[in-house]
């Protein structure tokens, strides 16, 4: 049996109208110390988003999730945030803020492959 290694994830969440609370599940960025992986996957359905909230910049929300990318890849388009450690870049992404792009609460689990995970949480989170 492969080993185990301990991850976080959160969901990333478009909430369009803050004051509102409502939100739709975009996308998951999950983090694994033991495979020095940080990564995030989304997929912004500009035709749901504008059903969702027609006030809503589409793309708007795009380059914010962009940067989502940025920071978890630690490249230069990431700024400042990109260039702390790993962990210091999951846990800026996941603070409690009150803007357009949200995270989820951490949640922990184990798995044998963080980007296979990632995929999983993917499909089941966002697809589905």
């Amino acid at each position: 049996m492969p080993e185990q290694h301990l991850f976080e994830y959160a969901v990333i969440r478009i909430v369009p109208q803050v004051e509102r609370e409502e939100f739709l599940n975009v996308g998951v960025v999950l983090y694994c110390a033991k495979e020095k992986f940080l990564q995030a996957k989304f997929q912004l359905d500009t035709e749901r988003i504008t059903a969702f909230s027609p006030k809503a910049n589409a793309s708007e929300i795009q380059e914010y999730l962009l940067a989502f990318q940025h920071i978890c890849s630690g490249s230069k388009e990431g700024g400042t945030i990109a260039k702390l450690p790993i962990a210091e870049r999951f846990r800026w992404l996941t603070a409690t803020r009150s803007t357009v792009v949200q995270t989820s609460k951490v949640h922990p689990g184990l798995c044998d492959s963080a980007a296979a995970m990632l995929e999983r949480l993917y499909a089941q989170l966002v697809l589905q």
